[in-house]
């Protein structure tokens, strides 16, 4: 028993090394690339008289991580609309400009266009669908 704890206490450490190995191999190889486009932009610079700028998508280094996983809704969670609300030709209405408006958004998703207008927008409509479906 003490054999297999050993063993796997000493491929733990192995596993720990290689990845301290990979990360350095990364910021390195990283910096390298860096140092390129840099020099690269320089040249373009001096041979052609104006600035090279990166792609619309990299306008800076950053990687934006959540601390934990989003929970994913159930059925129970969304909460349910009434059938005749969608009967109701202002609801018809706002469900058309929510739908469009989704439309919008993904596009400009795709695009990599900001999207905080669109957002709110749509957090808009569906506040004033919400407020039309309550009962007074």
């Amino acid at each position: 028993m003490a054999d297999v704890i050993s063993e796997y206490q000493r491929w733990k450490q192995q596993g720990e090394n290689l990845r301290t190995q990979a990360k350095q191999a990364m910021e390195s190889r990283f910096r390298e690339l860096l140092s390129e486009a840099v020099a690269i932009a320089e040249e373009y610079r001096a041979d052609f008289g104006a600035a090279l700028k990166p792609p619309s998508a990299v306008t800076a280094f950053r990687y934006k991580a959540s601390g934990k996983p989003r929970p994913k809704k159930t059925a129970k969670d969304v909460a349910p609309q009434p059938a005749a609300a969608a009967a109701d030709p202002k609801n018809a209405k706002l469900q058309k400009r929510l739908e469009a408006a989704r439309k919008k958004l993904a596009v400009a998703k795709a695009a990599g266009a900001p999207t905080r207008a669109l957002e709110d927008r749509i957090y808009e409509i569906e506040d004033a669908i919400r407020l039309a479906i309550e009962p007074a």
